[in-house]
């Protein structure tokens, strides 16, 4: 776990434990999701009644998903990272890679956190729905937001680490 002492330590533990929470409930979204695509396809191949909207909320689940984990994947530090480049790198230039990251996915989680809230206040005033089981759109956004704002906030705790760490070297 990235910084001092794992998910749960320090005071912003709460904040590790709910990002690790987060990515959880993205795995649990992601198992709904097989099992709908499961009674679908039984459904289907058995009784030729598929699961009716399996496709809309398999997209939705899946984005819901994706998102769910990047907070985790930056707490941890298990985002992709070119070790080719780094790996002859002093420990040092390695600190200041790892924070130059850190603020890269602070901007990215900012700059999609900006851009997709305005896109959800579209979604929800034009009245967008799904086709089939005329799901808002714009409630798959409300997930996606959250896990944006604890992307930021990740970055926020893995850039003070690896500040920390690039002082140290």
């Amino acid at each position: 776990m990235s910084g001092a002492g794992g998910v749960g330590a320090g005071p912003e533990g709460p904040v590790r434990r709910l990002v690790v929470a987060w990515a959880v409930a993205g795995g649990l979204v992601l198992l709904a999701l097989v099992l709908v695509n499961v009674v679908s396809v039984v459904g289907t191949a058995l009784l030729a009644t598929p699961f009716p909207g399996d496709v809309e909320l398999t997209e939705m689940g899946v984005a819901i998903a994706a998102f769910a984990f990047l907070p985790y994947c930056q707490l941890v530090g298990a985002n992709v990272v070119a070790d080719i480049f780094t790996a002859r790198a002093t420990p040092r230039t390695r600190a200041r890679l790892a924070v130059a990251g850190d603020l890269v996915a602070l901007g990215f989680a900012l700059l999609l956190l900006w851009r997709m809230a305005l896109g959800m206040l579209d979604q929800r005033a034009y009245g967008y729905t799904t086709a089939i089981l005329q799901i808002p759109v714009w409630w798959a956004f409300v997930p996606v937001l959250a896990s944006l704002l604890l992307l930021a906030v990740a970055a926020l705790l893995t850039l003070r680490d690896h500040l920390a760490e690039a002082r140290r070297r």
